[in-house]
C-alpha cells in the first residue's frame, strides 16, 4: 500500500506501543479466550495503565490527550493481529463520546477517568428484539417517578455486556412519541433490577462477548440522564457516524491483513511443482484485490481526516462503512479460497477473519439501511 499521509510521527511511535501490548497482552491468550467467550477484566486495566483506552479524551478527564488517529491506530492493531478480544473500539469510540459532548461536568468527572484507567467497562444498549436498525420501535422505558426513572424492557447484542459496568442505555421515556421520546440514561450494573442473560454464540469474534440484558423495576437518579430527556434520538444520529468511520477502519484494517496473509501463503505453498503465486490465475486475482483495497484505503483515510476535522457527513460516513465492509468480505473470501482446505480450518487466521468480517455488514447500521440512507439523500430535492 502506499505511504499514509494522516499520521504523524507522534502516531508512529504509538503504533509501536499499541503493537507491542496486543502482541504481549492479546494474541497469546486468543485461544483460552475464545473458548471463555469473553476475556478477563485485568486486561481492560492494562490496557488503561498502557494508555490504549479513551485516547483522544482530555487530561483532565483521565484520557491520554491525543486525538482520534490514535483511536483509529488502536483499531488497526487489534483487528490486523487477528484475535478478537476486549471491545476497546465501543468503549471509546462510542460510549465515550456521549459523555464527552452531552455529560454534565459531574458525570464526566465521576465516569470518564475510570473508563481511561480500564476500572469501569462500558456498553451501549440500543438494539432490542423488536427494534434493530429501526431504533424508534424500541420499547425498553424509562418512567419517571419524583427523582427516580423506573426502567424496564430488554436488549440484545450488547458487546461488552457481559462484564460492563456501566450502560448507555437508549430507552422510551415517551412511549406515545417515536424518536422524539427515545433519551439516554446512565446504567450502573449492580442496581437490583438488572440482569444479565446468556452470553450468545456467534459465527464470529468469539472472545468478545456479547449479550442479552435485562431491566425490570430497575431504578436510576434522574441524574442519570444524559442530556435532554427525549434528545436520545438526535444523539445516536449525530454521533453514529465515528461509529460508522471506526467499523470502516477495522474493515479495510481486516482486508489489508487479509491480503498480506495472502501473499505470504501464496509465495512459499506449492501446487503441481510450482508456487501458488506462480500461477497467472494467482497473480491476475491479487492484482485486482490489491488494487482495489488501495483506491478503498484512500477513501476511508479521506474521510479520517474530514472527521478530524469536524467535516464528516453522516452519509459519508455510512458510504465509508458500506464499501469497506462489502470489500472485506470479498477480499477475504478470495483470500480464503487459495488457501484451499487450509483456508477453511479454525486454526488458521484467514478462517478466523472470513468468520469475523461477518458482522460488519450488520452492525453500525445494516448494509441495506446504509443504501436507503446515502439513495434517499441523493434523490432529495435540491436546497435553494
Amino acid at each position: 500500500m502506499s505511504k499514509r499521509s494522516i499520521f504523524q510521527e507522534e502516531h508512529d511511535q504509538f503504533r509501536r506501543t499499541v503493537r507491542r501490548f496486543v502482541e504481549a497482552e492479546i494474541l497469546p491468550h486468543r485461544v483460552a479466550w475464545e473458548k471463555a467467550g469473553t476475556v478477563p477484566p485485568e486486561v481492560w486495566r492494562k490496557a488503561g495503565e498502557a494508555g490504549l483506552l479513551c485516547c483522544d479524551q482530555p487530561i483532565e478527564h483521565g484520557g491520554g490527550g491525543g486525538d482520534f488517529l490514535h483511536n483509529v491506530i488502536v483499531n488497526e492493531e487489534m483487528t490486523a493481529a487477528g484475535g478478537s478480544g476486549p471491545a476497546f473500539s465501543g468503549h471509546s469510540d462510542i460510549v465515550v463520546p456521549y459523555l464527552s459532548v452531552y455529560g454534565t461536568p459531574e458525570q464526566k468527572e465521576r465516569w470518564l477517568p475510570a473508563m481511561a484507567r480500564g476500572e469501569v467497562i462500558t456498553a451501549i444498549g440500543m438494539t432490542e428484539p423488536s427494534a434493530g436498525s429501526d431504533l424508534q420501535a424500541m420499547r425498553t422505558s424509562a418512567v419517571r417517578d419524583d427523582d427516580d426513572y423506573v426502567i424496564n424492557g430488554q436488549k440484545v447484542f450488547i458487546s461488552n455486556g457481559h462484564q460492563a459496568h456501566l450502560l448507555l442505555l437508549a430507552c422510551k421515556t415517551d412511549p406515545t412519541a417515536r424518536g422524539k421520546g427515545i433519551s439516554m440514561v446512565l446504567v450502573e450494573t449492580d442496581r437490583p433490577g438488572f440482569t444479565r442473560g446468556r452470553m450468545l454464540e456467534k459465527i464470529g469474534r468469539k472472545a468478545q462477548d456479547t449479550s442479552e440484558l435485562f431491566f425490570a423495576d430497575l431504578r436510576v437518579p434522574v441524574s442519570n440522564l444524559l442530556g435532554q430527556e427525549g434528545a436520545g434520538f438526535g444523539m445516536m444520529m449525530n454521533l453514529l457516524a465515528q461509529e460508522r468511520l471506526s467499523s470502516a477502519v477495522r474493515a479495510m484494517a481486516a482486508t489489508e491483513r487479509a491480503l498480506q496473509s495472502t501473499v505470504d501463503y501464496v509465495s512459499e505453498r506449492e501446487a503441481f511443482g510450482r508456487k501458488i503465486a506462480d500461477f497467472q490465475n494467482t497473480q491476475f486475482l491479487l492484482a485486482d484485490l490489491w488494487s482495489e483495497t488501495m483506491v478503498h484505503r484512500v477513501f476511508v483515510d479521506d474521510c479520517i481526516a474530514r472527521h478530524l476535522r469536524g467535516e464528516l457527513s453522516a452519509v459519508d460516513a455510512a458510504a465509508a462503512k458500506l464499501r469497506a465492509s462489502e470489500l472485506e468480505g470479498r477480499v477475504i473470501d478470495q483470500c480464503l479460497q487459495l488457501f484451499g482446505g487450509w483456508g477453511y480450518m479454525w486454526e488458521y487466521p484467514i478462517a478466523r477473519a472470513y468468520a469475523d468480517a461477518r458482522v460488519d455488514r450488520i452492525s453500525a447500521g445494516s448494509n441495506h439501511i446504509l443504501k436507503l440512507i446515502i439513495g434517499r439523500d441523493l434523490l432529495r430535492p435540491a436546497r435553494t
